[in-house]
């Protein structure tokens, strides 16, 4: 004959009522501890990107014009807006003044005044029987051509080729005095905390996963 053994109602519920708060402290656990593994692995990411940034803005800005042959400028006017806009970076390449032609924006130094140097769109270019190249030129947003023709000088006149748009804003915040020392001393703590994260990584995450496999 077997017998079996029946726990009482108020066992039960005395049972039920212990383990609540035992579950609810292990979910209030798990519930923290993928917080603090969201909010890690956001800061890891975030610093990541801006690192990735930096990187990718120093090669385009200060490697990249010696490895590539290519000049990188800043608009500082809206005179041809909205094909390029102020603030935007624009990036030149170099092509035999021979070659240029009515359509291009082409980037040089004016001939009066300062001579100080303009990205304008050709208007009109006329070949001397001595070789020179004389264009005219206007900003698409001004309503008369540039009041001046010009000679390019030399073999090599600048094309713009590509346009990054708000990078000059961000190269002219940089040179600020404030952010410039803030980069001089920030700049390698970030690299160096960066370069940890990524060798403490793998072990961190090991050692959550192995706390999570006990929880549960």
């Amino acid at each position: 004959m077997t017998t079996a053994l029946l726990a009482s109602p108020a066992a039960l519920t005395d049972t039920a009522i212990a383990r609540r708060p035992a579950q609810q402290s292990t979910r209030s656990g798990r519930t923290a501890g993928l917080g603090k593994r969201v909010a890690g692995w956001a800061f890891r990411w975030s610093l990541r990107l801006l690192v990735t940034v930096a990187v990718l803005a120093f090669g385009l800005l200060a490697v990249g014009p010696h490895v590539l042959d290519y000049r990188t400028m800043t608009m500082l006017t809206a005179s041809m807006s909205p094909a390029i806009d102020p603030g935007d970076v624009t990036i030149v390449t170099p092509l035999p003044v021979g070659e240029v032609t009515e359509g291009m924006i082409i980037a040089y130094h004016i001939p009066i005044d300062d001579h100080h140097l303009v990205s304008h769109r050709v208007v009109s270019v006329e070949h001397g029987a001595d070789g020179t190249v004389t264009v005219e030129t206007k900003g698409d947003a001004n309503e008369a051509v540039d009041p001046w023709q010009a000679v390019l000088q030399g073999d090599t006149a600048y094309q713009v080729r590509a346009v990054v748009p708000e990078l000059g804003h961000a190269i002219q915040a940089l040179r600020t005095p404030v952010v410039s020392q803030a980069l001089v001393y920030g700049a390698p703590a970030l690299l160096a905390g960066w370069l940890l994260l990524s060798i403490w990584r793998p072990a961190t995450e090991v050692r959550e996963d192995d706390e999570t496999e006990v929880q549960s």
